[in-house]
C-alpha cells in the first residue's frame, strides 16, 4: 500500500487543481474531505510561491512533503524517538545530506537500496534520501528468516543495503554483495559507516537536483506461505484516493501520532506517508510494548495511534489497574490493520478507551478495500467496514465469472486507483473486470458491510460441507478462557478434512477441549465443531502479528 505517491505538500488551498482532485462529479466531496483534514488550507503568500516551486520541482512525493513541510512548519518537531526530538526543517537537511553521500558512493537514480530498520528516524531518513536520489526502496520485514532475506536479496538485487546493527548476522550472507550502512547502532560489532556519520559528512543546506524518474517503494508481502514477493505501484490520478481515506478516518493537520505498527509493514509505511501530507508529528518506538506505548500516547498527546489487531489485545492483557491509570482523552483514532481483527477484541477496546477504533481491511496488492468506522463496528462486530468512496469491491464465485447476491461467500475482488502493478519478480493476482483477488472469501450484509470469513487456500470440505476455518476461530476468541485462537485444516480419513482449533489460554483460564467444542456447537453447525483442540502457550507469529498457520500445520 504505497501512499507516498498520496503525499500532499504542505496543504495548499490555492494551488489545488480540479484535475488534481479526481473526476468533475467528485471533485465536492474531495475538496470538502481534504479541507476537513486540513490538507487543503489556506497558506501564508511568500511561502506559497516556494512550496509551489517545490512541488514544481518534486511532483508529488516524500521528498516534497519534506521540502514543503520545512518551509511550512521548520521548526514544528516531525520525529519522537528514543533519541529525542527532530523537526521537519533538521530532517529535510538530514535527507539532503544523506542522499548526497550515498550518490557519492555510488548509489544513482533507479538502484535499489534495502533497509530493514525498526521505527526510528533513520528509517525515515532513508526513505527521504531514496526519493530525493530517485532510488528504489526496498522494505525489508524485520521477522524474516536468513534465508528469506537472502531469497529476497538475489530477486531484487539492491544496490545498497541500510539496517540496523542487530540485525547483522541475520544478514551476513545478503550484506557480503552489498555496499552497507548501519541504521541503529547496538555495539558498533559490525564496522560498517553509520547513517548519522554519512549525515555529518555531507552537505545537508544545498538542495538536490530532482531525479529524471520519481523513485519508487516496493512493499514485500508477509511471507506467510512462502518467499516473500516485492509489491510494487505507480503513483495515483488524482488526490482522490487521500481524500477517500481522510473521509472514513478522521485524522487531522498537525497533531501526532503514535506509529506502534512497523513502519517497513504497508499499514505503517501508509500512516508516515499520510503524515506528510498532514505535517504530523510522529512517536516512534523500535520495539513495541503494551504499557510504553499507552505512556507515549499520553505523554505526547497524541490524537491517532496506529496499530495492528495483536498489539491491541497485548495492552488489553495489561494489568486491570494499569490499564484504568491511562484515560487518552486526546486519542480520537485508533488506526488497525494488518491481520484480522475479531469482533470482541474490538468491542473490548472501544469498551475501555472509546469509540475511537477505524479498522482497515485491504492488502499489499490491493491497497484498502473497506473500511470500519466505530460505528459499524458497534453494529456489526467482526465486519470489515464499507468501501471508502472511489473502490469497487464484488464478491465473485469460486469460478471468478459472476458476481454472487448478498449474504453469500465468495472471493473477493477489489478494484482503486492504489492497485499495485505486479510482483517485481512478475505475476500478479487474479482479475475481475478489472478488480484484483484480494486472496480472501467474504460476504456482504443487508447494511452494505462486508465481512471476511478467510483466505481462499484455508477453506476445506469436511464431510461435503464447506467451512471458513475463521468463523470458528472467532467464536471461539470471545471465550472468556480464550487469549488467542487459530483453526485450520487437517486430513481426515472419515470426512476428508477435520478442523483442529489451537488455544491459548488467559492467564487465570481454565477450559477443556469438551467445553470449547461444546459452546462452538451451541453457535454454529455441527460440522464447524473441531474435531480436535491442542493447548499452546504462544501461537507462531510474524512481526505484524499474522499468525503463522503453516508453522501449526
Amino acid at each position: 500500500m504505497d501512499l507516498g505517491q498520496l503525499a500532499s505538500p504542505g496543504g495548499l488551498l490555492r494551488r489545488v487543481k480540479v484535475g488534481s482532485l479526481g473526476p468533475l462529479p467528485d471533485v465536492p466531496f474531495n475538496l470538502v474531505a481534504l479541507a476537513e483534514a486540513g490538507v487543503v488550507r489556506p497558506v501564508r503568500p511568500d511561502k506559497l510561491v516556494r512550496m509551489l516551486r517545490e512541488l514544481r520541482r518534486w511532483g508529488a512525493s516524500p521528498a516534497a512533503g519534506v521540502a514543503s513541510a520545512a518551509i511550512h512548519n521548520p521548526d514544528r518537531t516531525m520525529i519522537v524517538d528514543e533519541d529525542g526530538t527532530v523537526s521537519f526543517a533538521e530532517m529535510h537537511r538530514r535527507s539532503n545530506a544523506l542522499a548526497r553521500a550515498l550518490a557519492a558512493r555510488g548509489v544513482d537514480p533507479g538502484d535499489g537500496i534495502a533497509i530493514m530498520c525498526r521505527n526510528h528516524r533513520r528509517f525515515v531518513d532513508a526513505t527521504l534520501a531514496v526519493s530525493k536520489l530517485g532510488a528504489h526502496g526496498l522494505y525489508m520485514n524485520t521477522a524474516f528468516s536468513g534465508p528469506q532475506l537472502a531469497g529476497v536479496v538475489e530477486r531484487e538485487r539492491p544496490a545498497a543495503l541500510i539496517y540496523d546493527e542487530e540485525f547483522a548476522e541475520l544478514l551476513d550472507e545478503a550484506s557480503q554483495r552489498l555496499t552497507s550502512f548501519v541504521g541503529w547502532r547496538e555495539d558498533g560489532s559490525s564496522g560498517d559507516t553509520t547513517i548519522d556519520e554519512l549525515i555529518d559528512g555531507s552537505d545537508g543546506n544545498a538542495d538536490l537536483d530532482p531525479p529524471a524518474e520519481s523513485a519508487r517503494f516496493v512493499i514485500l508481502t508477509s511471507g506467510t506461505t512462502g518467499t516473500p514477493k516485492g509489491a510494487q505501484r505507480g503513483a495515483p490520478e488524482s488526490l482522490a484516493p487521500l481524500a477517500a481515506m481522510f473521509s472514513r478516518i478522521p485524522l487531522k493537520a498537525e497533531e501526532t501520532t503514535v506509529i506502534a505498527a512497523p513502519l517497513f509493514h504497508s499499514w505503517g509505511f501508509a500512516h508516515f506517508m499520510l503524515g506528510l501530507s498532514l505535517n504530523s508529528t510522529y512517536v516512534l518506538q523500535r520495539r513495541f510494548d503494551p504499557e510504553r506505548t499507552l505512556r507515549a500516547v499520553e505523554e505526547n498527546e497524541a490524537s491517532a495511534l496506529v496499530v495492528v489487531p495483536v498489539m491491541m489485545q497485548r495492552i488489553l492483557q495489561l494489568p486491570e489497574p494499569t490499564l484504568a491509570s491511562y484515560e487518552l482523552p486526546t486519542l480520537r483514532v485508533t488506526a488497525a490493520s494488518g491481520s484480522a481483527l475479531p469482533g470482541p477484541l474490538a468491542t473490548k477496546w472501544m469498551d475501555h478507551f472509546g469509540d475511537n477504533l477505524y479498522n482497515l481491511y485491504g492488502s499489499t496488492e490491493v491497497a484498502w478495500a473497506t473500511i470500519a468506522t466505530p460505528e459499524d463496528l458497534r453494529e456489526a462486530p467482526g465486519t470489515a467496514g464499507k468501501p471508502p468512496r472511489g473502490t469497487r469491491v464484488r464478491i465473485v464465485d469460486s469460478a471468478g465469472e459472476s458476481e454472487l447476491p448478498t449474504g453469500e461467500t465468495g472471493r473477493v475482488f477489489v478494484g482503486n486507483e492504489m492497485a499495485f502493478e505486479g510482483y517485481t519478480g512478475g505475476g500478479s493476482k487474479d482479475e475481475y473486470e478489472g478488480l484484483l483477488s484480494s486472496g480472501d472469501v467474504g460476504h456482504f450484509d443487508e447494511g452494505g458491510r462486508l465481512f471476511i470469513d478467510g483466505r481462499e487456500d484455508e477453506m476445506i470440505v469436511s464431510g461435503g460441507e464447506n467451512v471458513f476455518p475463521r468463523e470458528v476461530e472467532d467464536l471461539l476468541a470471545g471465550h472468556d478462557a480464550v487469549k488467542e485462537v487459530a483453526v485450520i485444516g487437517v486430513d481426515d480419513e472419515e470426512f476428508g478434512q477435520r478442523l483442529k482449533a489451537f488455544v491459548v489460554l488467559t492467564e487465570h483460564g481454565s477450559v477443556t477441549d469438551d467445553e470449547l467444542n461444546g459452546h462452538v456447537k451451541q453457535n454454529l453447525a455441527g460440522y464447524k465443531v473441531p474435531r480436535e483442540v491442542e493447548f499452546l502457550d504462544s501461537l507462531p507469529r510474524n512481526a505484524t502479528g499474522k499468525i503463522l498457520k503453516r508453522e501449526l500445520a
